[in-house]
């Protein structure tokens, strides 16, 4: 799929339609495009991959907030919908990808193949200094699970699933419809090609079951808003032994008291007195690593003007170094004065030439300047 088409335009539908309008938008192109109807027409082929891959997400609520949130980048680098590994999504068997919508009217063949469980997202909310250092933490999640009595075959222990009679295990029927013949998911075995004949009493014959399980999660030093961690096989299990999905972690950082982040920039605003201003001296400011970083202050600094410390910032992710430390110098007038404070401060004034503040001074000689043109 290319990352350039976007999948609610593929299936002509605006952003916030609901699934019935998608579903039905989808049902008619698919019509539109199926290669069945399009012999040898390698366009239409591709569009009819293009609009499986489209409904595929966005008909799954999971999938479809992430690519609301992320676009196509969400699916990349085995993200949720992937398939589990690859790079967005998997089209599959063409037959099997319509059987999921129509049922398999379109064809397709042999034992419908298992159904791996869904991906699940987890949302996880760390401090900036947890984004920094990294972190083990332990999380506690809802999720469906192989039933362990059964060992996930949904059948009674000791007993096992027999081949379906109506299909012969192979998962699907054929029945003549004009001149077409359709093939459609058994509807004895429902496309598993066997029938458990004693249920298991712990999941009914699921092969899964819902209970709390307790993960490790190891945050790596860096991370930043919606950075994904993925734990394979451990989104919700597949039914009858199918093999489970992935568990996506979506890591979102608080807002810090001190610091702000751009990429590993952190950014910080030191409000310091004008004698120290007009004098130079020292700052010290705390590091999210505990550390203390000393920031020399040169003379006649003047506010907005940004001090950068190198290496003092967030560490790269997955990666080596740091980035920098920067402080924005905020100059601040003095509002509580002692007599003696007003006393010295009148005296300076007095001594005052003009050269002190060159900026000042060019700006009130331009204005001189200006009242001067104006009386001419």
């Amino acid at each position: 799929m290319s990352a350039e088409i976007d999948f609610y335009e593929l299936l002509e539908v605006e952003r916030g339609a609901d699934d019935k309008v998608i579903k039905s938008s989808f049902r008619r192109l698919a019509m539109r495009y199926h290669p069945d109807k399009n012999p040898g027409d390698s366009a239409a082929e591709a569009r009819f991959k293009q609009i499986n891959a489209a409904y595929g997400v966005l008909s799954d609520p999971q999938k479809r907030a992430a690519y609301d949130r992320y676009g196509h980048a969400a699916f990349q680098q085995g993200g949720p919908g992937g398939g589990g590994g690859g790079g967005g999504a998997d089209f599959g068997d063409l037959g099997d990808i319509f059987e999921t919508i129509f049922g398999g009217a379109f064809g397709g063949g042999g034992r419908q193949a298992a159904r791996r469980g869904a991906d699940m997202r987890y949302d996880m909310e760390i401090s900036l200094e947890d984004a920094w250092h990294g972190r083990t933490t332990e999380i506690a999640v809802d999720v469906s699970q192989t039933c362990a009595p059964c060992a996930g075959s949904g059948a009674t222990p000791g007993t096992t699933a027999r081949r379906c009679n109506m299909c012969k295990g192979q998962g699907k029927v054929r029945a003549q419809q004009g001149f077409f013949m359709v093939e459609r998911a058994c509807p004895t075995c429902h496309g598993r090609g066997e029938v458990i004949e004693s249920p298991c009493r712990t999941c009914r014959g699921e092969g899964r079951v819902d209970a709390a399980q307790r993960l490790e999660v190891t945050i790596p030093p860096g991370v930043d808003n919606g950075t994904r961690i993925r734990l394979s096989g451990k989104g919700e299990a597949g039914p009858n032994g199918a093999p489970p999905g992935d568990l996506y972690i979506f890591l979102h950082v608080k807002r810090h008291a001190m610091f702000e982040r751009e990429g590993t920039t952190l950014l910080t605003h030191a409000p310091i007195s004008f004698t120290t201003a007009a004098l130079g001296g020292v700052i010290e400011l705390p590091g999210l690593d505990g550390s203390r970083h000393e920031i020399e202050i040169p003379a006649g600094i003047q506010s907005g003007k940004q001090l950068r410390k190198r290496g003092a910032g967030m560490p790269v992710l997955q990666g080596r170094g740091a980035g920098d430390l920067v402080i924005e110098i905020q100059v601040e007038t003095p509002t509580k004065l002692t007599a003696r404070q007003r006393e010295l401060l009148r005296e300076f004034q007095g001594s005052e030439t003009g050269d002190e503040c060159p900026q000042s001074k060019g700006f009130f000689e331009r204005i001189k300047a200006a009242w001067t043109d104006l009386t001419e």
